[in-house]
């Protein structure tokens, strides 16, 4: 069997579903033996081999996978050359005239292979093929009529110890509950986006699945256990027979589950792909399913179809599992999203409900259906939705309905207009003062503008604030906004729907918790909340469809009283289960996070890092609300230094005069290519070098404009101030480059006082990983670009107090310049004897010329 390994323990692994791969290498899941980890294994052999066993119901002896079981390659290859991945046997598994099913395997995104599989048929005893690469299916089934092979497509394979010609005429009784339903999901959806006729785009498809899931049940809640359920797809049943069969039941769903759907919707699939869908579907009972299992399955669908056209992404389940676990919603408390989108936070809050049922059904020994009762009770009375997308809000009901119940209490409006503006049904369920719990993750995006004067007079956020004279403070005008972002407004909205000590997790940019232009919305939260937690997450979350950086922030309503503080939970995520493509990887700090939070409100004693650490409300420094900028791990490893070196702040070092700091200049895309003076940018700095891009080359008067103001000498230090992880970067000016014009992101540092700091020092304490990680900490999002902003003032640099260290430091330094100008002069010089400059004027390119010429001044 598998063995299943906790992610945090993995070294160098890779989780796929249930295979679980260490050092290369798993455990096959039929023969138990250790095998190499290919692609084909980990996506396709092991996933539908346990299907075959948990799903199918063939038993292990049957099955074939390691030693692989072998056919032939042509009618005279008696060695059998031919190796099937998974081999299915009637009853001996050592028996050529017993082999049932081959089972073909490709690695993801493959397609090839259905030659190769009816070649295995067609030579061997299997009347039964499957070709599968994980992420799609077919089926086949041998013909064998007057001395000629054919293949026809069937709808699935049988059951163990079902006949081919009893597919799809299963009784409700029959139908069976799945762990496998993530990868049946997947091949569903693959499928129609291969085949569908007349769909391509994720969303239609998605709201065909749906309406698909809902018919099926429907099926199951409303046929009797004895009799043949209608959602079926019979071997040979003609495929317009059977879409004509659902869609009957569709309009059956239209009519029961009216606040779901209208009149208006149908099933546009084509006969085809309704018959495939159907037949991928009909063995499984999905109201029988765990509900977790259901969950994840639904989500392989619908997580596509939300690309973030209006800033909404579908919340990863790690966040809403984190969210769930810092507000700890409980019975009896009402709960809202207003910003549901699919309803991934109302589902987790539903978990949370039920869990809590749960635990008092064991503890009083409550019979299934009254613990079932109360379940439908807590997700009607207490879940609230409101989402202005009606196919979000149609799905969010579909998730919640697919799961056990909820659904109406889910809302299709703007959540940001005047409430007076909503149903008279909305206003009824959702009301000012009147949520204790709130979970959401309103629409984000630098593009996302309310621009409607009659829905910004209405809040506070969508006002003018000006910061007050002679204070740090910001005040609010009376002149409004021509615009404001949703997100901003979503934090007033839900402020005002929270009742007092009501309890908040919501998702916000991280730029919102630490950058000076919106230290105003920080002031207003807290002048009317307390902030309890802040956990920033990995910027790939929301890949691949946002570079946005985003943080999970926990408020409760109501000010804290003057002159009294509270600690504030903080974590960084540094890994988030995924990355930058979406794909899986097997670390995520997010369950370390929650489990840290739990403990921590639990009043366990904790040794803090940056997977959980406290900081007091009073040591909060300029509303800056940033995880990093508090990480304990950096302030333990500078203090640690403290005997053997001088912590010195580089700001100090500029108030002194020892040194000065200033910052370049933008000359705008016309200057680029006037000249041959270099026009030194961010990218352009690098491993202490300074490099020119000859595209970018200023005029000689462009430079006599700027060269007084920017003073650039040899000695000079450039670190690159805004960027992404480029931010920190150090070059030194040298003899060879000092005819340059740098742009404003970046920052020259000019030692004045080298008795107190030597150029070739300062470099080398900018390069070390405990200045790095400082810069890291202080950088601050802007959109998605970093800065450091001044903060480079509040760097500490680790000054060995042994002056003989400190001259070898410098003298490394020093002979590190040299050796790469010894090495540019070599380069330069080796090129000569090739051509020298001066034979054969006009025959370099400009790069080539530009690029020698900037290392020969």
């Amino acid at each position: 069997m598998v063995v299943k390994v906790n992610a945090s323990e993995l070294e160098d692994s890779v989780i796929s579903g249930e295979v679980v791969v260490k050092d290369g290498r798993l455990l096959d899941y039929i023969s138990g033996r250790e095998i190499p980890a290919t692609p084909e294994e980990v996506g396709a052999v092991q996933p539908f081999a346990r299907q075959l066993v948990e799903d199918y119901g063939y038993p292990k002896e049957l099955i074939r996978t390691r030693p692989q079981w072998h056919v032939k390659a042509s009618p005279s290859d008696r060695a059998k050359s031919y190796p099937v991945d998974i081999a299915v046997f009637a009853d001996d598994p050592q028996r050529d005239d017993s082999l049932y099913i081959v089972v073909e395997c490709k690695k993801p995104h493959r397609k090839d292979g259905r030659d190769q599989l009816e070649d295995y048929l067609r030579l061997s005893r299997a009347s039964l093929g499957v070709w599968t690469n994980g992420a799609e299916r077919l089926f086949l089934r041998k013909r064998e009529a007057n001395g000629k092979v054919t293949f026809e497509e069937i709808p699935n394979i049988p059951r163990f110890g079902q006949r081919v010609e009893d597919i799809g005429l299963f009784k409700r009784a029959d139908l069976r509950a799945t762990h496998n339903l993530k990868a049946v999901f997947r091949s569903v959806r693959n499928y129609l986006a291969a085949n569908a006729v007349g769909m391509t785009r994720d969303e239609p498809l998605a709201q065909q699945i749906i309406n698909l899931i809902f018919c099926k049940i429907y099926d199951e809640r409303f046929t009797r256990r004895d009799a043949v359920v209608s959602f079926r797809a019979g071997v040979g049943e003609d495929p317009s027979d059977v879409a004509k069969r659902i869609k009957g039941i569709f309009a059956q769903v239209v009519a029961t589950y009216d606040d779901v759907f209208s009149k208006s919707d149908r099933i546009d699939l084509d006969d085809r792909s309704i018959s495939y869908v159907v037949g991928e579907l009909q063995q499984y009972a999905l109201i029988e399913c765990e509900r977790d299992v259901v969950g994840d399955a639904f989500e392989t669908f619908i997580g596509p179809s939300l690309k973030g056209s209006q800033g909404q992404f579908f919340t990863p389940r790690n966040v809403t599992n984190l969210v769930r676990s810092l507000v700890r919603p409980k019975i009896g408390e009402r709960i809202l999203d207003p910003a549901c989108g699919s309803g991934g936070f109302l589902v987790e809050a539903m978990r949370a409900l039920w869990s809590e049922v749960d635990a008092q059904a064991d503890d009083l020994d409550w019979p299934d259906n009254e613990r079932e009762s109360e379940k439908q009770k807590a997700a009607i009375r207490q879940l609230r939705g409101i989402d202005k997308d009606e196919f979000l809000s149609k799905v969010a009901k579909a998730y919640m309905a697919l799961l056990g119940d909820g659904r109406g209490g889910v809302f299709c409006e703007n959540s940001l207009v005047p409430m007076s503006e909503w149903s008279p049904k909305t206003r009824q369920e959702v009301a000012v003062g009147e949520f204790d719990v709130i979970m959401t993750n309103p629409p984000f995006g630098k593009k996302l503008r309310i621009t409607e004067s009659g829905i910004l007079e209405h809040y506070d956020l969508a006002q003018k604030w000006k910061k007050a004279r002679g204070s740090d403070l910001y005040a609010m005008s009376s002149k409004t906004l021509d615009a404001q972002t949703p997100q901003i407004l979503f934090i007033e909205r839900c402020l005002n729907l929270l009742s007092d000590n009501g309890r908040m997790g919501i998702v916000l940019p991280e730029s919102m918790l630490c950058n000076p232009s919106h230290r105003y919305i920080m002031q207003y939260i807290l002048s009317r909340g307390t902030i309890r937690a802040v956990i920033s997450v990995h910027e790939d979350l929301f890949q691949p469809y946002t570079h946005a950086k985003t943080a999970v922030v926990l408020i409760e309503n109501g000010r804290e009283p003057e002159g009294e503080s509270h600690e504030v939970f903080m974590a960084v995520a540094r890994w988030c289960g995924h990355d930058s493509r979406g794909h899986s990887i097997p670390y995520d700090d997010l369950p370390k996070i929650s489990e840290r939070w739990e403990r921590y409100v639990g009043g366990e004693e904790l040794d803090f890092d940056h997977l959980g650490f406290v900081i007091d409300s009073s040591d909060i420094r300029d509303h800056i609300y940033l995880p990093k900028y508090y990480n304990p791990e950096i302030q333990e490893s500078i203090e640690a230094l403290s005997e053997t070196h001088d912590l010195v702040r580089l700001g100090d070092l500029a108030d002194s005069g020892a040194i000065e700091v200033s910052t370049g200049d933008e000359v705008g895309k016309l200057a680029y290519g006037t000249g041959d003076i270099p026009f030194i940018r961010t990218s352009d700095i690098a491993n202490w070098q300074i490099k020119g891009d000859p595209k970018h080359g200023l005029s000689e008067e462009i430079y006599n404009s700027l060269s007084e103001k920017q003073n650039v000498e040899p000695g000079d230090i450039l670190m690159v101030r805004d960027g992404t992880y480029l931010v920190g970067t150090c070059a030194i000016v040298t003899e060879l480059d000092w005819r340059i014009v740098y742009q404003s992101h970046i920052l020259k540092f000019k030692v004045v006082d080298k008795e107190v700091m030597h150029p070739n020092l300062l470099l080398a304490l900018l390069s070390t990983p405990l200045v790095k990680s400082q810069i890291f900490a202080k950088r601050f999002t802007q959109d998605i670009i970093d800065t450091l902003g001044s903060r480079w003032q509040e760097l500490i640099l680790p000054v060995p107090k042994d002056l003989d260290l400190r001259d070898e430091i410098t003298q490394n330094v020093t002979k590190t310049i040299e050796l790469r100008r010894s090495a540019s002069e070599l380069t330069w010089q080796t090129v000569q004897k090739i051509a020298p400059v001066g034979v054969g004027d006009g025959v370099f390119e400009d790069d080539e010329d530009y690029g020698f010429g900037i290392l020969n001044r």
